[in-house]
């Protein structure tokens, strides 16, 4: 598969995930109007988990899911959704097939860095 086929396939999954995930946001938000804490990106983060695991185990229990399906599903349409189903499958996988101290680490790296990151990123712009 040629290098352009996979930019391709993970470019229209991102369009059809991103989608979903704008409409699953407002469909969450359009259902508790009140609150502020993000039920929104909580609902996407945790569908996206659930289907990237079932997806992911039905394909290593199957061992049917083939390359250009899985960049367009879970890179494309599932890593446009949401990234954090991503992390956690990438976190499972470690644990399963390493062992726990290098899944424990990639959730403290990417939770302290993706956070730091984010307040670099806002201090910088606020000259705090």
């Amino acid at each position: 598969m040629s290098y352009l086929t996979q930019i391709a396939l993970v470019g229209c999954g991102g369009f059809v995930g991103s989608t979903l995930r704008f409409m699953v946001n407002g469909w969450v938000h359009a259902a508790m109007p009140a609150s502020s804490f993000p039920y929104g990106t909580l609902v996407v983060n945790v569908i996206g988990c659930l289907t990237i695991g079932i997806l992911g185990g039905l394909a290593d229990l199957r061992q049917t899911l083939d390359p250009a399906l899985r960049l367009l599903v879970f890179t494309g349409v599932l890593g446009g959704f949401t990234t954090f189903s991503a992390f956690a499958y990438e976190t499972l996988s470690l644990a399963r097939h390493v062992d726990l101290a290098p899944a424990l680490g990639n959730v403290a790296l990417q939770v302290i860095l993706g956070i730091s990151a984010a307040w670099l990123g806002y201090a910088a712009t606020h000259g705090v």
